[in-house]
């Protein structure tokens, strides 16, 4: 056996460092390895945050917005990551391979792609994985990388902004507290009238009685400044509890962020554009 210090202490059998690694991947897809590596360790976050973004805006988000390209077949909200608030420590030498996902990879591939150029679906991915996902999972359900994926896609199921049907709401063991959220909104963004306009800027109040009551009180909608200095819409916040019920009291401090993107909450006063999708022209869908 031979093991070193990560700092948690990792073991590797002299099988499995000859083996191809599929022993090991198999137990990591099954959640198994956690439990050895935490040793007991219990989470030292309470809430976590679920971050959709909406591609219209998440470009002018980017530093190099060149970066951006959102794939033809994109028109929606889109998954950015569920991140664990207020994280103290956590193992971050878990690895993801492709086939830990690979039941859910064409679900991922719709609801969660990667609109930068140099940054392939699997490696957005693996980045929120080892960034994020590795700290979630202390938490039973979300205990693998698969776990982690697939519970980020019953999220989105239900927390779909632009359209509520009763098609969605159905019951899952994300719990009675999401259906109940889901069954009290009448309105979506479509269904309130928030359309994606070049022209037509938006006050938060116009949105947040929109979606407060699918997303609850203390979501953060998140704005970015353009280079014609308008405060552009690209992302949501949606804070949850450790439980996966609607809204939790801690400030979003996650130090996990990525560096890449930037962004504040949209302003309280004046108004803010919700930019439609140009898949031509994804850098410039109102100039």
């Amino acid at each position: 056996m031979f093991c070193w210090l990560l700092p948690l202490v990792v073991c590797l059998s002299p099988a499995a460092l000859l083996s191809d690694g599929t022993a090991e991947r198999e137990d990591y897809k099954h959640g198994r390895p956690y439990q050895e590596l935490s040793d007991g360790l219990p989470c030292s976050w309470t809430c976590l945050t679920f971050t959709l973004q909406w591609p219209g805006g998440f470009c002018q988000s980017l530093d190099n917005i060149s970066l951006c390209s959102i794939p033809p077949r994109v028109n929606k909200w889109l998954i950015h990551g569920l991140w664990p608030m207020k994280v103290m420590r956590c193992c971050s030498c878990w690895p993801i391979f492709l086939s830990d996902v690979q039941e859910v990879q064409e679900l991922l591939e719709e609801e969660w792609p990667s609109l930068v150029k140099s940054k392939s679906n699997f490696q957005f991915w693996k980045d929120e994985w080892k960034k994020h996902g590795v700290c979630a999972a202390c938490v039973e359900g979300l205990n693998s990388p698969l776990q982690y994926f697939q519970k980020c896609l019953k999220l989105r199921q239900h927390f779909n902004l632009q359209k509520l049907t009763h098609t969605h709401v159905t019951m899952t063991p994300l719990g009675h507290v999401l259906l109940q959220a889901a069954l009290v909104c009448c309105r979506a963004l479509e269904y309130g009238g928030i359309k994606p306009s070049c022209e037509r800027p938006y006050k938060l109040s116009e949105v947040l009685n929109v979606l407060v009551p699918l997303i609850g009180d203390k979501c953060e909608i998140q704005c970015i400044t353009d280079d014609q200095e308008r405060e552009v819409w690209f992302q949501v916040k949606i804070r949850l509890s450790r439980n996966m019920t609607v809204g939790c009291d801690h400030h979003d401090d996650h130090p996990r962020t990525t560096a890449i993107y930037k962004g504040h909450p949209c302003p309280t006063e004046g108004s803010f554009y919700y930019f439609p999708i140009d898949h031509q022209r994804p850098q410039q869908p109102c100039d």
